[in-house]
């Protein structure tokens, strides 16, 4: 039972989001060091740290935000706000999964321990953002931009231009799905005076900055494929990635966002695993 809570306290399917990008890097880290030799090994602690991060990074939001959950007729069932868990309890699942997080990637290389700190402020800082910025979509995005760069720095202790191309294209893909999940909680945003674009922009101008946020993924998306001279595997996965990208700005409209949930879970996550696939695919053959 308790196992079960965790694992809803932190949405633990949702880590399909970030981690076909995660695996794209470790795997482009090989493809750029054609010196090494595949390590299994270092496969699972690349996933562990992953799964750390993410739970460390899910768990604290929300402990921080438990307060306005409560509030929120929307989250108020969530697992602190509801009692299943305690705030004391969700903050020592924190820590454990930070020291977790920090002692695997000291196993891995120098570089990726000296980042491990950098990484962790990050993905924790987010949790605060929208209490006074409302590019808080973007520092979001950028939390799960750390995933590629971050496995492929665990490959070969270096860096390159291709994951950071990869990583810019998840920081944007990320805001512009979150200011969509956002228009749901626009009216109580503002009557908490919290920051976002919804609140910021309105629903109808929110809903065009994430539709060009994802224009400019796409176009991310062809300039990674004329820089690493990708063929028919890839392609096929930037087309279906970007189709669907495009399909989520169909079925949600400024007047009904009755279909938010499966825009922002279903399709993102179909997307991102999809194009993690034949992206591996393209670098393995």
């Amino acid at each position: 039972m308790n196992f079960r809570n965790y694992i809803s306290l932190v949405k633990f399917e949702h880590t399909v989001f970030a981690l076909p990008f995660a695996c794209i890097g470790f795997f482009l880290g090989y493809y750029e060091n054609t010196e090494l030799s595949f390590d299994w090994i270092l496969l699972l602690k690349m996933l562990l740290c992953m799964v750390f991060a993410r739970n460390a990074a899910m768990s604290f939001n929300r402990y921080a935000d438990r307060k306005i959950d409560k509030k929120n007729p929307r989250t108020s069932k969530r697992e602190i706000p509801s009692n299943v868990i305690s705030p004391k309890a969700a903050l020592i699942f924190v820590i454990a999964n930070c020291v977790l997080f920090s002692t695997t990637s000291f196993f891995i290389n120098t570089l990726t321990f000296y980042l491990s700190p950098f990484a962790l402020l990050v993905i924790l800082a987010y949790s605060y953002t929208k209490r006074f910025t409302a590019i808080c979509h973007f520092v979001l995005g950028a939390a799960l931009a750390t995933a590629p760069t971050g496995a492929y720095i665990a490959v070969g202790g270096n860096i390159s231009i291709m994951p950071i191309l990869i990583s810019a294209t998840v920081l944007l893909w990320t805001a512009g799905f979150d200011i969509i999940y956002a228009l749901q909680d626009e009216e109580f945003d503002k009557s908490q005076s919290l920051k976002s674009i919804p609140v910021a922009l309105g629903r109808k101008n929110a809903m065009m900055l994430s539709s060009f946020l994802h224009f400019v993924v796409a176009v991310l998306l062809v300039i990674i494929c004329f820089y690493g001279n990708f063929g028919i595997f890839y392609i096929s996965g930037a087309t279906i990635f970007s189709l669907m990208l495009a399909y989520q700005h169909l079925i949600i409209k400024p007047s009904d966002l009755s279909r938010i949930n499966a825009a922002f879970f279903t399709t993102n996550g179909i997307a991102s695993g999809v194009f993690g696939c034949f992206f591996i695919l393209e670098l393995l053959l």
